[in-house]
């Protein structure tokens, strides 16, 4: 048995700033997993022998566990920052459209965007006011919300112009039969076609800029706002997405009905328990992981990812098979994903922790199981008044989301049963 000092159980990695490159950060994640592999080990065995953990075994467990998930968070920073290209100009409109936005979002000089409004015989603001961004900056704000929104980037995304996305569907589908050539042909049952209704919701950020930022020509207005508006917006889509109530928001997969996979029933999400209130079972804590897995389909089963937060995965970085193998594996590379039982990991930080008939897994196939709704065009009112010396950019945009195939998602449930 190789015996430690106090020293060296104490000692865990340590993040002393920014790595120079993301590769750089990515081998100082797989160096901490190496230390989480040998230290949990060490765990396992204490309480293998002695039926009690160390305490200072367990410390540097949790030390470096939370050291994982800062290099994570650090890693999908700059794998985010270098995903966000300068915006370019394409077309004549759309040049004219620019320069025309840009001299109202400097001096509040809106004549031009007016002048557009009517070459293009529609109008650009509407009852609160305010004129469209142009159009690459609106697909730039599209774009970086499907980079930095965790369930956005799962789920099917769909444009609209109107204010209502209403999708028809058959939960029990069409019947059929096999019947021979010159056989008669039975009449089918009349399949019963429902509707669900996504309407979308106003949500809102509001950059400031002082008046000497503005004056400077070399300031890229365009990109400031899609810089400023993409973090405000996909942290409160991803709240949305997860657990809003429907109501002047998108409706979460969580606020769904939900009850225990035996007894599904389609416009409910099934769960699986985990056997013990607040945790995974003692013995044979990965069954409830494989139970939700297997009870998608064969289809579904083959797209899905598995969504939590990061404490979550803290705690299920710990899980081994009855080989003694981790379940969770690290990604691949820089801004890939972690595997968990084969499957993808997606972070949602608004996923809730580990606690008392809590849902804090989700496994499916968001793709199928969800649908986000984006009305078509991001709105900038300025306001120079409201917060002198500073100009106000209220910005806005239009999206609603919510569950369009219950067949595709299932929960994990931190309880008894």
């Amino acid at each position: 048995m190789n015996f430690v000092t106090k020293h060296d159980l104490t000692a865990a990695p340590e993040i002393k700033g920014m790595p120079e490159t993301i590769e750089r950060a990515f081998e100082d994640f797989m160096t901490s997993f190496e230390a989480f592999r040998e230290t949990n080990d060490r765990r396992l065995l204490e309480l293998e022998s002695k039926c009690s953990e160390d305490v200072i075994t367990r410390e540097k467990l949790d030390r470096i566990n939370s050291a994982m998930d800062r290099q994570s968070k650090m890693i999908d920073e700059m794998a985010l920052k270098k995903a966000r290209p300068t915006l370019g100009r394409a077309g004549a409109f759309a040049g004219e459209h620019k320069a025309a936005f840009e001299k109202y979002i400097r001096r509040g000089d809106d004549a031009g965007l007016r002048g557009l409004e009517a070459k293009a015989l529609s109008s650009t603001t509407d009852g609160d006011g305010g004129y469209l961004v142009p159009e690459e900056t609106d697909s730039e704000i599209g774009r970086r919300l499907t980079t930095i929104s965790p369930i956005r980037s799962l789920a099917t995304v769909r444009q609209v112009s109107g204010a209502v996305l209403k999708r028809p569907f058959v939960a029990s589908g069409f019947t059929a039969g096999w019947v021979s050539e010159t056989a008669a042909r039975p009449q089918t049952a009349t399949p019963e076609i429902s509707e669900l209704s996504f309407p979308t919701m106003e949500l809102y950020a509001m950059p400031a800029a002082s008046a000497s930022l503005l004056d400077d020509a070399a300031f890229d207005i365009e990109s400031w706002i899609a810089g400023e508006v993409d973090m405000a917006f996909a942290e409160q889509e991803g709240a949305a997405f997860v657990s809003g109530n429907g109501t002047d928001k998108p409706k979460g997969f969580l606020s769904y009905t939900t009850v225990a996979d035996s007894a599904y029933d389609w416009g409910k999400i099934g769960y699986h328990a985990t056997g013990v209130d607040g945790d995974f079972a003692a013995v044979g804590a990965s069954d409830v992981l494989i139970e939700a897995i297997y009870s998608l389909k064969a289809g579904h089963r083959q797209n899905a990812n598995f969504v939590m937060n990061r404490k979550t995965q803290g705690a299920v970085r710990k899980l081994k098979d009855a080989d003694g193998n981790y379940l969770w594996q690290p990604p691949a590379s820089a801004g890939g994903a972690a595997s968990l039982l084969g499957f993808p990991v997606t972070e949602a930080e608004d996923m809730p922790d580990i606690a008392t008939d809590a849902f804090s897994i989700a496994f499916g196939d968001f793709a199928a199981g969800y649908l986000v709704v984006d009305r078509t065009g991001v709105r900038v009112l300025r306001d120079p008044y409201s917060a002198k010396p500073y100009v106000l950019f209220y910005t806005t945009k239009r999206v609603g989301g919510g569950v369009q195939n219950f067949d595709a998602i299932k929960l994990i449930k931190f309880a008894a049963a």
